[in-house]
């Protein structure tokens, strides 16, 4: 069975989904493409080789050739379209945020609790990365003993400029406190936001010092920087008891000539996670053939959202302010 997926949203990621599903994903095609933005949804379709254009989300979401759905379409939109998609009774992978409130998020899961059973993926790509599925699979094997710290660091080559002081969290940092997540198994209680204090009141706090702390007393800071100039740097070191657990350097060639070594960087995400954006792709088709489900759930986009919030209220207050999130329900109890 050949699964026919449509694409929500024709920009960078959309795009780029779209194009990995009809060159590098086994089981599946894209069948329908939706964009407000005609010339694109039709650059794309052409790029894709799909012939059905929706100049309408939900029409999409209706055509029975569209068996899943994969929504990269503006932040706003994402909580309307995963309950329609919901309603349709149709799997989706939905790009983070699941939704950019917190209320969202939970009427998202309480829709799904309803038919009982998961059809939501969150597109936390990074759960499918092979140095941090490398970095779990150590830690759980429990040779290292508990983990105590986690550091992280997460640095853009330049912000857009449409970029504010709370999206480096809500934006950038919040792929950290998913990843933190998974790969500690911990929710986070309290969370504190040290921030530079630029002389121009109206500029980007940029950047940012986040230390989260979890259930089980593990400290996890994270530095975002989005506007470090020299290219796209991701890193993540886990301390525990008996060792550490470190993502190697991103650069597969290190050049060694007249006294000096050099290595580069990646221009942006996408370069930098190409391999966990098809591996997360595959398996997401994968889980919709077999029923199992994987990868970041709709309680896992509630839980980063509402870790995410509770870090921008401490970065207005500048006070350490606690993450609340509610019981887990038994849907998506592994």
């Amino acid at each position: 069975m050949t699964i026919g997926v449509g694409v929500i949203g024709t920009g960078v990621m959309g795009g780029d989904h779209a194009l990995i599903l009809a060159s590098s994903v086994q089981g599946a095609v894209p069948v329908a493409i939706s964009d407000v933005d005609a010339n694109k949804a039709a650059a794309v379709a052409a790029a894709a080789r799909v012939e059905r254009i929706h100049a309408d989300a939900h029409s999409l979401i209706g055509d029975p050739m569209v068996g899943a759905v994969l929504i990269a379409a503006p932040d706003a939109t994402h909580e309307e379209l995963v309950l329609a998609c919901l309603s349709a009774g149709k799997p989706v992978l939905c790009e983070k945020p699941l939704s950019p409130t917190v209320e969202g998020c939970l009427r998202i899961v309480d829709a799904e609790i309803a038919i009982g059973k998961r059809l939501v993926q969150v597109g936390f790509m990074r759960r499918f990365d092979p140095g941090y599925v490398t970095m779990r699979s150590n830690l759980k094997s429990g040779r290292f003993g508990a983990p105590l710290l986690m550091h992280c660091i997460h640095r853009n080559a330049n912000a857009p400029s449409w970029f504010n002081s709370a999206m480096l969290i809500s934006n950038s940092a919040v792929h950290e406190i998913d990843i933190a997540r998974w790969l500690l198994d911990s929710e986070f209680t309290a969370a504190t936001v040290f921030r530079r204090r630029p002389t121009d009141p109206g500029a980007l706090m940029d950047p940012q010092f986040i230390v989260l702390e979890t259930r089980q007393g593990t400290l996890v800071d994270i530095e975002v920087f989005v506007n470090a100039r020299y290219g796209y740097d991701v890193r993540a070191e886990l301390v525990c008891e008996n060792g550490t657990l470190a993502l190697t350097p991103q650069s597969l060639v290190r050049i060694r000539s007249s006294g000096q070594e050099i290595s580069r960087f990646a221009e942006d995400w996408r370069a930098h996670f190409s391999a966990a954006y098809r591996s997360q792709l595959q398996a997401w088709v994968d889980s919709i053939r077999t029923g199992v489900p994987v990868g970041a759930s709709a309680w896992d986009g509630y839980a980063a959202t509402a870790t995410a919030a509770a870090c921008g209220k401490a970065l207005e207050s500048g006070q350490a302010t606690e993450v609340r999130l509610q019981a887990c329900p038994d849907l998506y109890v592994s």
